[in-house]
């Protein structure tokens, strides 16, 4: 069983992929960013969730702002006030140890073991990084949700150019993309791709986790006309389970860290140009493409609807 941890700004869509991980994965640990929600409130969201499914595994507490720039304010129109769509009486706090001396002890005690899922801003594992650059060789592998790379228009959902976990932390980003981490990016690319309707949510199994989409759902109808929802998060552990079910292309990513195109994510496409390359000191990653739209949903929901209050 694929030993995973998942690093989690947790709203909505971060907790379908939880719960769709807690299926198939050894979950060793979840560390907490901000990005949907605070850090303080990514850490409640995370032991009322992990209650909520019945699984007992270990949260850590992360940063809290991105590391070179002022943080943006929370948007709670999407995921609700919480995260969690505002419908549980959280009774959690939010102490938790440290998720980047977390990280990097899992990791380094367990060489070639681990694969990092993260599905927030990239803060923490930039920090991770930076403290200890030994677990770029020792992590299995990195699947990150996160980018937007422009195939059939998909190019960014929180500006025209980025994408928002990017958004939230591009230096983070940047440092991480174009570090020696084998790296695998699920972007909007395919996210998109794949969608949910709200009937196909409700029947899930589970009687929480449908209510936890139900405001997401009205936000949806609402904005895009579709009563339903881009899984995004899920399709890292589709990505995990299903590699095969992806059209992967690979090459050296960067991100813009400045200037109108703030956040937007870039991988080499041309051997052209006779001064700088921005490329020289990355490795080449995996991009997701495309994506078997049909068997990836069908396994995301087979596996939700086994679920039981």
């Amino acid at each position: 069983m694929n030993k995973v941890i998942i690093d989690t700004d947790i709203g909505v869509d971060d907790a379908l992929a939880i719960a769709y991980a807690s299926h198939h994965c050894d979950i060793v640990g979840i560390t907490t960013v901000f990005g949907n929600v605070t850090v303080q409130q990514a850490v409640k969201n995370a032991k009322l969730f992990t209650e909520i499914l019945g699984i007992n595994t270990p949260i850590y507490r992360g940063l809290s702002r991105p590391l070179a720039i002022d943080p943006t304010p929370v948007n709670k129109t999407v995921h609700g006030e919480d995260g969690l769509g505002g419908v549980f009486n959280n009774h959690h706090n939010d102490d938790a140890e440290d998720a980047i001396r977390f990280i990097i002890d899992t990791i380094m005690a367990n060489p070639g073991e681990i694969t990092l899922i993260p599905i927030g801003p990239l803060t923490n594992i930039a920090a991770a990084l930076s403290q200890e650059p030994r677990i770029a060789e020792c992590v299995k592998q990195v699947i990150i949700m996160g980018g937007a790379f422009g195939t059939d228009g998909n190019q960014g959902n929180v500006t025209p150019l980025s994408e928002f976990n990017i958004w939230k932390d591009p230096h983070a980003a940047d440092q991480v993309l174009s570090s020696q981490m084998p790296i695998t990016m699920v972007p909007l690319d395919v996210t998109h791709r794949v969608l949910v309707t709200g009937d196909e949510i409700r029947k899930m199994g589970h009687q929480e986790l449908i209510a936890m989409t139900e405001g997401y759902l009205k936000y949806s109808l609402e904005k895009e006309k579709f009563e339903g929802m881009a899984v995004h998060d899920a399709l890292t552990i589709s990505y995990l389970l299903l590699p095969d079910a992806f059209t992967i292309e690979r090459a050296p990513l960067r991100v813009v860290t400045e200037g109108f195109a703030t956040g937007l994510t870039l991988k080499k496409v041309t051997e052209l140009g006779s001064r700088a390359n921005p490329f020289s000191e990355s490795r080449i990653q995996n991009v997701c493409i495309n994506v078997d739209s049909d068997r990836v949903k069908k396994h995301l929901l087979t596996t939700l609807q086994t679920y039981k209050d």
